[in-house]
């Protein structure tokens, strides 16, 4: 991958490269393309690109070293940056680390994008915090940069909040009982779901998030086909909705719920999205 000297490269070509090197000759080469670079190279984005490969190997040490090594730069900084390292922590279950990342965002003013604030819900959500959840969610209404992806996104989460009951005492204490994190795991995948079915309103996306999900060997719940139905319908994807059912119908391992169902009813309904509560009760209806 070496350049003709009257080509010159931008700051995205070395984040590219530095990306293709770890996929095709694995991070030693990348880590060597990055220190070999001139200093005026070695910009945020290439300290972004390398930053992702480590989080993507989930390199923990690797990715600290060079956060701090980044910060020392006094570069200008975006969410990007922060983000690889908020996902790093997710992914190897470091929850309590992602807060401190958000506080590194706020003392250098950088603003949160939604995936910053998806992530950091994420992780209180996955602890069973619902207060810090819920202040998170109020604090997301007071940004600057709230928009109508951003609201879409905050009125999932409240309609998956209410509906699955996800800050009662009986379910908290479900997760707590559950040995093996899956139940935490499934809330984290939970959010990327609402994260892509309501603030980004990403069909193709969310599609291939749930059938990863479905095709994961953990025991699914009431509270996952809710969360991905409750998408589908904020998007107005109806078949995909009565699909969803069918499924849950089928599933061996969580019986079918409409009591749950219910709640989503009366979720949409409570922030205002009566035509979506119509439309689903009309689904259900059909389904029987």
């Amino acid at each position: 991958m070496v350049s003709h000297d009257e080509y010159k490269l931008s700051e995205s070509d070395y984040a590219v490269r530095i990306d293709l090197m770890t996929q095709v000759f694995g991070i030693d080469a990348a880590e060597r393309y990055f220190e070999g670079l001139p200093s005026s190279a070695k910009t945020s984005e290439a300290y972004t690109a390398l930053l992702h490969c480590y989080a993507r190997s989930k390199l923990i040490e690797k990715a600290e070293d060079l956060y701090e090594r980044l910060k020392g730069t006094y570069l200008s900084l975006d969410a990007i940056t922060y983000n690889e390292l908020m996902t790093l922590y997710m992914s190897v279950g470091q929850l309590g680390k992602v807060s401190l990342i958000v506080e590194d965002m706020k003392r250098q003013n950088v603003a949160p994008d939604l995936f910053t604030y998806n992530l950091w819900i994420s992780s209180y959500a996955a602890a069973l915090n619902m207060d810090e959840v819920r202040r998170i969610l109020d604090e997301m209404t007071l940004d600057s940069g709230c928009n109508e992806s951003w609201i879409r996104y905050l009125k999932l989460a409240k309609i998956y909040i209410n509906s699955t009951q996800l800050a009662s005492s009986n379910f908290s204490s479900l997760v707590e009982s559950d040995k093996s994190s899956t139940q935490r795991e499934l809330i984290s995948y939970d959010f990327l779901i609402i994260l892509y079915g309501g603030g980004l309103g990403n069909k193709d996306t969310l599609d291939q998030i749930w059938k990863s999900l479905r095709t994961t060997r953990q025991k699914m719940t009431g509270r996952n086909y809710i969360c991905v139905l409750s998408s589908y319908l904020m998007m107005g994807h109806l078949k995909e909705v009565g699909d969803i059912i069918d499924q849950w119908k089928q599933c061996a391992t969580s019986e079918f719920n409409g009591n749950l169902c219910n709640k989503v009813l009366v979720a949409f309904k409570e922030i205002g999205m009566a035509d979506k509560a119509t439309s689903f009760q009309m689904v259900l209806g059909e389904k029987g």
